[in-house]
């Protein structure tokens, strides 16, 4: 049996004892354990194999998270998650509370971007997949697009400074600012590695000894007893190769409205990245130069998404979502996409509750591509938590 297996169990292990323990034992000590699971089914039935354009089929994503309070100010959080990608471990951290305003998060953990990782868990969101800036392997043509903007969940390793702060009774403000490990990509790299990002075998460290910086702040207001708005802006920027030239940039704005019943969400990402040109760019990319003589070293991929979920008694949840992206830039010469790419999306769902802690999710999407044929995908899924 292999030392990462051990560790698994060594988590879940910890994180049962923690669940069956009483709520404070005698050295004062508070555990909390929580977990989320779903199984879904993705079809597209406007393609013969589907498997060129996505993961379809059944998918499993499990989490098991243990949080421990040590005291009043210090506490640690353990996370194992099951996926596409095996076992991973995307949370391990000690949380050092100053005061509300001010504490310190060391280890590794979700950098605080946008509002969408806040609820990646798929027991927090009513979708079977992901909004398509933050789609990690269920979009289709995901291999043809390199992924999305911001692959939620990203994990990394550093230290993180967050806070929230308290104007009267109705306005909160949350604060982060962080320094992490960042992306990584080859040396003579054209974009982002998001396999490299994660692989256990290239090791989770930095891969230039330069960290990524970056931060949220967000508001949040009470309009009304029954109206609540909040807003947030975030920031990305470090370099992703070993020689710390390539520069990665992330930009994002998120709003989310809720008034009695009925949630309304909205996120813009915009991600700028620097290419290498390599030595022989005429046969690197499909464009030429510009005017100027010289291959532009950088291209854009921004992403959105806006949807409404309301529940409908005690056991329906309608959802609506219209999302997409756009890429724009040279590409290498083996890509299909264009120097100006584009896919929108068209969602419909809905949950049926099956019990408080059960759900099934169904949805339908209908992908409109700029430069492939329209399709459309299904899913049904089952998620719970506990």
């Amino acid at each position: 049996m292999n030392g990462r297996l051990l560790a698994i169990l060594g988590i879940v292990l910890a994180a049962v004892l923690g669940a069956t323990s009483r709520p404070r034992d005698a050295a004062g000590l508070e555990r909390n354990f929580v977990g989320s699971a779903q199984l879904d089914y993705l079809v597209v039935p406007t393609d013969d194999v589907a498997r060129r354009m996505a993961f379809d089929g059944f998918t499993a994503e499990l989490a098991l998270k243990l949080a421990v309070d040590f005291s009043d100010h210090v506490s640690a959080n353990v996370k194992m998650c099951y996926g596409c990608h095996g076992f991973e471990l995307p949370m391990a951290f000690f949380d050092v509370r100053v005061a509300d305003e001010l504490n310190f998060r060391m280890g590794r953990f979700i950098p605080a971007f946008g509002d969408f990782p806040l609820r990646h868990d798929p027991a927090n969101h009513r979708a079977s997949d992901k909004p398509l800036p933050y789609d990690m392997g269920r979009m289709l043509r995901l291999r043809e697009w390199g992924m999305s903007v911001l692959p939620a969940p990203y994990v990394d390793n550093g230290l993180e400074v967050n806070g929230v702060h308290w104007f009267g009774e109705d306005v909160q403000i949350d604060y982060a600012a962080y320094a992490v490990g960042g992306f990584k990509g080859g040396a003579d790299a054209t974009d982002l590695d998001f396999i490299q990002s994660r692989s256990g075998a290239l090791y989770y460290v930095d891969n230039n000894s330069r960290p990524s910086l970056g931060g949220r702040l967000a508001m949040t207001a009470n309009l009304t007893d029954r109206v609540a708005w909040t807003v947030g802006a975030s920031g990305m920027r470090g370099t992703y190769d070993p020689g710390n030239e390539l520069v990665y940039a992330i930009l994002g704005a998120d709003s989310t409205l809720r008034f009695d019943r009925l949630t309304l969400r909205g996120e813009y990402l915009v991600r700028r990245t620097e290419m290498a040109r390599g030595g022989d760019p005429a046969s690197r990319f499909r464009y030429g130069p510009g005017p100027d003589g010289t291959y532009d070293r950088h291209f854009l991929k921004d992403g959105f998404y806006v949807e409404a979920e309301r529940p409908f008694g005690r056991s329906l949840e309608l959802l609506a979502r219209f999302d997409g992206m756009t890429r724009v830039g040279n590409v290498v010469s083996s890509s299909p996409l264009r120097d100006e790419s584009a896919v929108l999306r068209y969602t419909l769902g809905a949950n049926f509750l099956l019990d408080r802690a059960l759900r099934l999710k169904v949805s339908g999407e209908f992908y409109d591509f700029s430069d492939f044929d329209d399709e459309v995908a299904t899913h049904v899924g089952l998620a719970g938590s506990f």
